[in-house]
C-alpha cells in the first residue's frame, strides 16, 4: 500500500449526492446535452435555487432576471451552469471544521477558481474546467485536517504567505493539499487532466511532463492568497511558471481582474 493510499484508509470520504456524481460523469461525456444537465440539476430543488440566485447576481450582469433553469443555461451557458452546480455540491459535501474559517476558506477557493478561469481563458484553454479545478484545489486541506486535526493551527498559521501553506502541509503530512485533492478527484472519477493538474499544482515545473493546467492552478492559488490582490501581486509570481506557460507579464498586470467580481460566498 502506498503512503497516499494509507492516508485515504485513515479518513472517511465526503459523501457526494447522486446529482453531483452524475454531473461529474457528464464532464467525461462530450455528448451530454443541455436538456440532460437541466434535468439532472432539477432533481435537487435546493441546488436549482442556488443556481438561479447566482445567475441573478451582479456577477453576471444579465440584461434581465432569470426564473428557470432553462433561462439560466441559455443566458449563462451550459458549461458554466454545470461547473457552478458542481462547485455548490462540493461545498455541501464537506462539514464545517472547528478552528477553520469556513467563509474565508470558500472565499479563497472561489478566488482561486476565478483566477484559474481568467488565466486559462487567456491561454486558449478550457476556462470552465480551470474554474472547477481551481475551486477544488484546497479540498485536500479539509481531508488533511480530518485525519490529523492537530495540524490545522500550524497549517493556517498567520501570516498567510502565498504558497507557504503547501510547504507546511508537505512538511507535516507528506502531501500538499493538491496531491490529496488529486486522489479524491481520481476516486470520484473526475477527468484525468484535472487529476494530473491537481497532483502537480504545488510544484508544476519539476514534473517530467509539464501540465499547463497545473501551472495555471499554481499561479491562481498564489494570487488567491496575495495581499493586497491586484497588479502588484503579479511581481510575486514565479518566473519559471510564467515562462513555461508563455504568459506576458505586461498582459498579466494590465488584465488581472478584480477578484470581487468572481467571489459570491452566498451562492455556496
Amino acid at each position: 500500500m502506498t503512503q497516499l493510499a494509507a492516508f485515504f484508509e485513515s479518513i472517511k470520504l465526503p459523501s457526494m449526492s447522486e446529482v453531483a456524481h452524475a454531473l461529474i460523469r457528464s464532464l467525461n461525456d462530450d455528448n451530454t446535452g443541455i436538456s440532460e444537465i437541466r434535468d439532472l440539476i432539477s432533481k435537487d430543488p435546493a441546488l436549482s435555487a442556488k443556481l438561479l440566485r447566482l445567475a441573478n447576481s451582479a456577477q453576471f450582469g444579465l440584461p434581465r432576471g432569470v426564473s428557470t433553469l432553462d433561462d439560466a443555461i441559455t443566458m449563462v451557458g451550459m458549461a458554466k451552469v454545470r461547473t457552478l452546480a458542481l462547485g455548490a455540491c462540493l461545498s455541501e459535501s464537506f462539514p464545517e471544521i472547528a478552528g477553520l474559517d469556513r467563509k474565508e476558506f470558500w472565499r479563497s477557493s472561489m478566488a482561486c477558481a476565478g483566477y484559474a478561469q481568467w488565466l486559462a481563458t487567456g491561454l486558449g484553454m478550457d476556462g470552465q474546467q480551470a474554474w472547477l479545478t481551481g475551486m477544488m484545489l484546497r479540498l485536500g486541506e479539509l481531508l488533511i485536517v480530518q485525519a490529523e486535526p492537530e495540524v490545522l493551527q500550524e497549517i493556517e498559521k498567520l501570516p498567510h504567505i502565498p504558497g507557504v501553506r503547501w510547504q507546511r502541509e508537505a512538511r507535516l503530512t507528506g502531501f500538499s493539499e493538491g496531491q490529496i485533492t488529486s486522489e479524491l478527484a481520481r476516486r470520484w472519477n473526475f477527468p484525468p487532466q484535472m487529476v494530473q493538474a491537481l497532483a502537480q499544482s504545488a510544484d508544476p515545473i519539476t514534473t517530467a511532463k509539464f501540465s499547463r493546467l497545473a501551472g495555471v492552478l499554481h499561479l491562481a492559488g498564489l494570487l488567491a492568497e496575495a495581499q493586497p490582490p491586484g497588479p502588484t501581486a503579479i511581481a510575486t509570481l514565479p518566473d519559471d511558471v510564467i515562462s513555461a506557460l508563455m504568459l506576458d507579464v505586461d498582459w498579466l498586470e494590465s488584465k488581472i481582474p478584480d477578484e470581487s467580481t468572481f467571489i459570491n460566498i452566498t451562492a455556496l
